[in-house]
């Protein structure tokens, strides 16, 4: 595998290994070391999981506040300790009744800017010791809420007792929470029996590999046609426009003075290009006695024209 494989890939990933397995098995089948992933997925679920290989790890970082979306199928009637079709029942509910009427109901106060309690059975840390950890012993933790977007929710298919809901929302969203909040809410109980990622930003799950298609094209060196270009991790991010002078000043890790009149708020995170549409790096912009500045961040294209490591 050449050295100089810097690319993401959209993995679909199958139901039941972790997102740290299917890191191991694409180290296994490249032979390159340098493989990260953005957006951990539980086993139980499948769909978009982002993979960068070689430089390309740099960006994951940029990724974390990228908006995701779900579909997520949502059973009433049962509760689980870790509101997933994983956990032990704990409590099982009349859900008979329930109608798409209520179900669609329910969904409007979960709209929106939302505060959200994580599930027992998460990575969250309390007194530097893992939520699940501390579950796993027995021991009672009240996890922590969090202020939390979900910017869509829409019931897609009401087959009961099982509700396909469609979600957008922002970073740190637990799909598992939300599930058993509707099913607070609708007085049922409910867990998450099915999830599938359709996105991270701009990374959508029509554009995605299978793991096994993407470990076989990785050992044969056919992987060219699945790859897609970095920036796109940073297309989410406002753009500065740099002429040869600029990307020159960039590449030696030195602050450029951007055009009168930029419109870029001081404080903003935005990628900058050169002239030939490559990308150079991310810096922030600055304000410097009333004229903007941007200060490089992370280069990505040395001063000579060279990929920086």
């Amino acid at each position: 595998m050449p050295v100089s494989l810097d690319a993401f890939f959209v993995v679909d990933k199958p139901r039941g290994p972790t997102s740290h397995d299917v890191v191991a098995r694409l180290r296994r089948a490249s032979g390159v070391k340098r493989i990260g992933h953005a957006g951990t997925l539980d086993p139980m679920a499948t769909g978009v999981l982002l993979v960068a290989v070689g430089r390309t790890t740099r960006l994951i970082e940029y990724l974390a506040d990228a908006e995701k979306g779900y579909l997520a199928d949502i059973t009433f009637g049962i509760e689980t300790d870790t509101y997933d079709a994983e956990g032990k029942v704990v409590t099982q509910l009349d859900a008979s009744g329930l109608t798409r009427e209520a179900v669609e109901g329910a969904l409007a106060p979960l709209r929106g800017i939302i505060q959200q309690r994580a599930p027992a059975y998460s990575a969250i840390s309390v007194g530097g010791q893992r939520l699940y950890d501390l579950a796993r012993t027995g021991q009672v933790v009240v996890a922590p809420v969090r202020t939390v977007e979900i910017s869509r929710l829409e019931l897609e298919t009401w087959q009961p007792p099982v509700a396909q809901v469609r979600v957008e929302c922002s970073k740190g969203t637990y799909i598992r929470s939300l599930a058993h909040d509707l099913g607070d809410a609708l007085g049922t109980g409910a867990h998450l029996s099915g999830l599938v990622r359709t996105r991270i930003g701009d990374f959508h799950l029509d554009r995605a590999v299978s793991l096994a298609d993407l470990e076989a094209r990785l050992r044969e060196d056919r992987w060219q046609d699945v790859a897609l270009s970095p920036e796109l991790a940073l297309a989410h991010l406002p753009l500065v426009q740099l002429d040869d002078a600029g990307a020159a000043r960039l590449g030696h890790g030195l602050s450029v003075w951007l055009n009168a009149g930029s419109s870029q708020a001081a404080g903003t995170l935005a990628r900058a290009m050169g002239p030939d549409g490559r990308l150079l790096a991310t810096v922030r912009i600055d304000d410097v006695d009333g004229e903007r500045v941007c200060r490089p961040e992370k280069v990505f294209v040395s001063a000579t024209g060279s990929a920086a490591t």
